[in-house]
């Protein structure tokens, strides 16, 4: 690598802003839509997780889209970056209004949820997708990118810390006993905050990989790499079930602290303690896979959260302290596994360019967002008629005792059953530690090559 294509740490620090900025709207909504739908507005469990599941169905073919654009955007601030400066105000207004209460009654909220959560999903993969394909062209060093894929998580808990530490106490302090208007109060906070963070990204990172001027695009041939590429595939189906059993564990911790443990503040707690652990977790992945290898690590860190998050099963609900520690070592396994996705896609652009010469990274980290949301959607989904078919009501707390054994196991057992298919079928990615060696210098000779023959054109 040269000199300019080193990371600052200030860079890194500015890069991983972003993620803060799109993990204050992700976790508010895998942790909190759920409940303000159920709780709040009133819609009924099974609508929410079909409403939750719908609007996610077309995600596969929005978040490609998104990534052939962002391939062919060509603008003075490169590829990736102006999205991150484009979509920043829509983001943060369509967080305010997914989180406003309506008052249209039954079909109206039901209406105006479906409009507006569709809407948000569509600018948050505007802003997410290039977001996480600049991962890929701020540096050609793959131990560099795991690096900032570190700190991008590192990041993106601080958002998390910020939503799911702050939220309630938010609604319940700006509400003065009105959880609508609490809601929709802290989301103007967070609209402010989050449109700052993504202002810091977009002005402190750069752009430095960038496909060879003799590389042509199209769009059948670089969709065909894409869906010839074996590393990338796997990715993508590992991707949604762990983002699934991540999901499910965070849209039931709210529900399950308030009417399991029966403390709901207590849960703004729990969520700041496994993020905590998450941004440890985070930070200390780069040095566990230059170690033991990313796929290797990958495979370790499903089987210790499976193993630990289904015993959750087996707490009552004053053993507080079991509950929290089962859940921080759970989440410090899932913390390594969200940094090596997204460095691993990465890798799995620099397979394709290595193999057909050809390199479409936004496109190749559109897995990253469709894994994300429709693994969200899907884990909302089973939340919902899980709860159903347990008869939850949120608003009515004489059906609480008959849901009840359905909210534990949404906290425990279900969600490991994605995560132990998750691990089965990582065995069979072929990246290994010594297969990205070679293809990184391979590039890096190739790059070298097509700079010298610039050069002397000139």
């Amino acid at each position: 690598m040269t000199a300019s294509q080193k990371i600052s740490l200030k860079e890194k620090i500015g890069y991983s802003f972003g993620d803060t900025a799109a993990n204050i709207v992700w976790r508010t909504l895998t942790s909190f839509l759920l409940i303000f739908y159920t709780d709040v507005i009133g819609i009924p469990a099974a609508s929410v997780g079909l409403l939750l599941l719908l609007t996610r169905l077309s995600d596969g073919v929005t978040d490609v889209i998104m990534g052939l654009i962002a391939d062919r955007t060509n603008s003075r601030h490169g590829k990736f970056r102006p999205w991150i400066l484009w979509t920043a105000f829509p983001f943060g207004l369509l967080l305010i209004l997914t989180f406003t209460n309506p008052k249209l009654g039954a079909t109206g909220n039901l209406i105006y949820a479906y409009v507006t959560y569709i809407l948000l999903t569509l600018i948050y993969t505007a802003n997410n997708v290039p977001y996480s394909a600049l991962l890929g062209v701020i540096t050609p060093d793959h131990q560099q990118r795991t690096s900032l894929s570190s700190f991008r998580f590192a990041g993106a808990f601080l958002g998390g810390i910020i939503t799911q530490g702050f939220l309630l106490y938010l609604v319940l302090y700006l509400g003065n006993g009105n959880e609508s208007k609490g809601y929709q109060y802290a989301m103007y906070l967070f609209a402010v905050i989050l449109i700052g963070f993504l202002m810091i990204t977009f002005f402190s990172t750069k752009e430095r990989v960038k496909p060879s001027k003799e590389m042509q695009t199209s769009i059948v041939k670089d969709l065909k790499d894409l869906l010839t590429n074996k590393p990338w595939i796997i990715l993508l189906i590992v991707g949604f079930l762990f983002v699934t059993f991540n999901s499910i564990k965070q849209g039931i911790t709210v529900i399950y602290f308030k009417w399991y443990i029966e403390n709901v503040l207590l849960a703004a707690s729990y969520m700041v303690a496994l993020l905590v652990v998450s941004m440890i977790g985070a930070l200390l992945t780069t040095s566990l896979a230059i170690k033991i290898g990313k796929k290797n690590l990958f495979i370790y860190a499903m089987l210790l959260s499976g193993f630990t998050n289904g015993f959750i099963y087996f707490q009552s609900p004053d053993n507080i302290e079991m509950i929290f520690g089962l859940g921080c070592i759970s989440e410090f396994g899932a913390a390594i596994m969200v940094v090596l996705f997204f460095t691993m896609l990465g890798d799995s652009a620099d397979y394709s360019e290595w193999k057909s010469n050809r390199r479409a990274t936004g496109l190749f980290f559109s897995a990253g967002t469709f894994a994300m949301k429709f693994g969200g959607g899907v884990a909302g989904a089973v939340i919902g008629f899980v709860l159903s078919a347990y008869g939850y009501d949120g608003t009515n707390a004489s059906s609480i005792p008959e849901a009840l054994p359905g909210i534990k196991l949404l906290m425990s057992w279900i969600p490991v059953i994605f995560l132990v298919i998750s691990t089965a079928v990582m065995f069979i990615y072929p990246l290994t530690k010594s297969k990205m060696q070679e293809i990184e210098s391979d590039l890096q000779s190739r790059r070298n090559l097509d700079l010298a023959t610039a050069t002397k054109q000139e």
